[in-house]
């Protein structure tokens, strides 16, 4: 089994996610068993209660994992489910050793820092590989070189390499920049995080050079020269039109050919020619539609984020691709939106999304935005959060019950359509909020006639003829069964039930161009090559509207 270690060097979010990412898709392309793992700071047992606005959207796995967005990117890219076995933080691995401890497994041993974090580490990244029958293991350590919180993580890189010679490559992936009033690439910055490295007993292999423009070969031999490296073996990696090109310019400068000659493994020509065509695809998209994201959070100072919907918009572009459109958004403070001002401030999109959500906060301007599309005949998807407030918005206007709401926000209103079902009312007694949540995939069955049926059927996403499918959750609160009869007889359908209890998955609106809410996330399913059908059908609804 051989591993191959990626960090990061001079800023956070440089970009190791899709780096470590395009090199398994090269090398499983390659005829070879990939499997990664991403390695994160922080103390948090998983990326479940973090404010997606601190560190992004957490990504949801089929197993319930709660992980870090670059585990949605390992499965864009690899076409493979991850889980609990592709993500790990620090404080998961803290709490196993001192669990361990606290049941003398230890034997009375002084339990340290070294060698019993790092054991444990290194276990992680064994016992996965040996689990996936992997040939080659990709680690991605979080963070930047030189911060002491991941500090461990690189001495485990360090004592792997030790321990199995010939079996461990490094790979740094570290900022060039392009200062505006000099014009030329520095190397100094990465020259430095290279001498962190060293100073931690790591030698790259490799250094993947990222930049506005492509590097130069004078830079490549000056990074060469001041990092003891081979100047083929320094990667230039530039910004692109977009991230799903990265395996192609990895790959025309030989990456894949250096890394296995290192391994000493048999050299393989990766197969691409549908990667090939998908950036093609992507290139070639000129008509767009605009699609308007009415959530709440995109502000991080004065600044807004895309991250805090990463699979949002990534099962968007997937769905304009395969539509050959270039999806367009906005993006919509809900804070700022009201039953009065609506039209004004969403105006006139060819589709609105009201995307996840928890709390009382921008909630009303979500349930003003769901009725807004609703009687405008604007396409809708309504994702979780956003299913519900669309029940709760069509229980205000349609039903007339005024006070309609979910318990999440007013406990005490008199038309709960949607409410906390009694299992999880005792695990928010104990006030347990990691991990309790519906969590992954759940199956459910749809019904024949909707909408919903005939695009899972169209797309071959039913797991059955009987209509069953499945889709990612994460979410405590749910439609409430006893309104059922009331708002079907009024016009909004329920589309889908689970297999276990019955609950609503999905509701729709018959008569409107496209009316959907989902209380599964089928943005975490989309892949590039096999988008969601969901947002394919959300996509077509938009184009006809444009049209309109």
């Amino acid at each position: 089994m051989k591993f191959i270690f990626v960090s990061g060097g001079v800023i956070s979010g440089i970009g190791k996610g899709f780096t470590a990412a395009s090199i398994a898709l090269l090398l499983k392309q390659s005829g070879y068993r990939v499997t990664p793992i991403k390695f994160e700071n922080y103390l948090n047992l998983d990326a479940g209660t973090i404010n997606p606005i601190e560190h992004g959207d957490p990504f949801l796995c089929e197993d319930g994992t709660e992980g870090d967005m670059d585990i949605g990117t390992y499965e864009k890219f690899l076409d493979e489910d991850m889980g609990k076995d592709n993500f790990v933080t620090i404080g998961r691995i803290y709490q196993t050793v001192i669990d361990r401890e606290r049941k003398f497994e230890y034997h009375g041993e002084d339990v340290e820092a070294i060698p019993h974090i790092t054991d444990e580490i290194i276990s992680r990244i064994t016992t996965l590989g040996n689990k996936k029958k992997a040939d080659i293991v990709l680690i991605e350590l979080g963070g930047t070189a030189g911060e002491y919180q991941n500090i461990l993580y690189y001495e485990a890189s360090r004592i792997m390499t030790l321990k199995r010679p010939g079996d461990v490559l490094h790979v740094h992936v570290s900022y060039v920049p392009t200062p505006g009033h000099l014009g030329e690439p520095k190397t100094k910055p990465t020259q430095l995080s290279v001498r962190t490295l060293n100073s931690m007993g790591i030698q790259p292999d490799f250094i993947i050079a990222r930049s506005q423009k492509p590097l130069d070969q004078r830079r490549k031999d000056r990074f060469a020269l001041f990092c003891n490296m081979h100047p083929e073996d320094i990667i230039s990696n530039p910004d692109l039109e977009t991230v799903y090109e990265i395996p192609l310019v990895l790959h025309k400068q030989g990456i894949v050919k250096r890394i296995l000659n290192k391994f000493n493994l048999p050299v393989k020509e990766p197969k691409l020619t549908e990667w090939k065509k998908l950036v093609e695809k992507i290139k070639s998209s000129k008509k767009s539609v605009t699609i308007a994201i009415v959530g709440k959070y995109f502000g991080t100072g004065e600044y807004q984020l895309r991250d805090s919907y990463a699979a949002l918009f990534d099962a968007l572009d997937h769905a304009g691709w395969a539509n050959n459109v270039i999806v367009k958004t906005t993006w919509i403070n809900s804070e700022k939106v009201t039953e009065k001002n609506a039209k004004e401030t969403i105006g006139k999109p060819d589709g609105i999304i009201v995307p996840i959500g928890w709390g009382e906060r921008g909630a009303e301007g979500m349930i003003a935005a769901a009725n807004y599309a609703r009687k405008a005949k604007i396409p809708y998807l309504g994702l979780c959060y956003g299913m519900q407030l669309a029940v709760i918005a069509f229980a205000r206007s349609v039903l007339k019950w005024t006070d309609a709401d979910t318990t999440e926000n007013d406990p005490k209103t008199e038309h709960p359509v949607i409410y906390l079902i009694p299992s999880q009312q005792e695990v928010m007694k104990r006030r347990a909020y990691g991990g309790t949540m519906r969590l992954g995939g759940w199956e459910a069955k749809v019904k024949k006639g909707t909408k919903a049926y005939a695009l899972y059927k169209k797309y071959n996403q039913l797991l059955n003829s009987n209509g069953l499918t499945s889709e990612r959750h994460r979410h405590r609160y749910e439609f409430n069964s006893k309104y059922v009869q009331d708002f079907e007889k009024n016009g909004l359908q329920i589309s889908a039930r689970s297999i276990e209890e019955g609950l609503v998955e999905i509701i729709e609106i018959s008569d409107h161009p496209f009316y959907i809410g989902t209380q599964g996330h089928p943005e975490y399913k989309s892949r590039p090559l096999r988008p969601h059908p969901m947002f394919i059908g959300f996509i077509e609804a938009c184009i006809n509207n444009t049209k309109s």
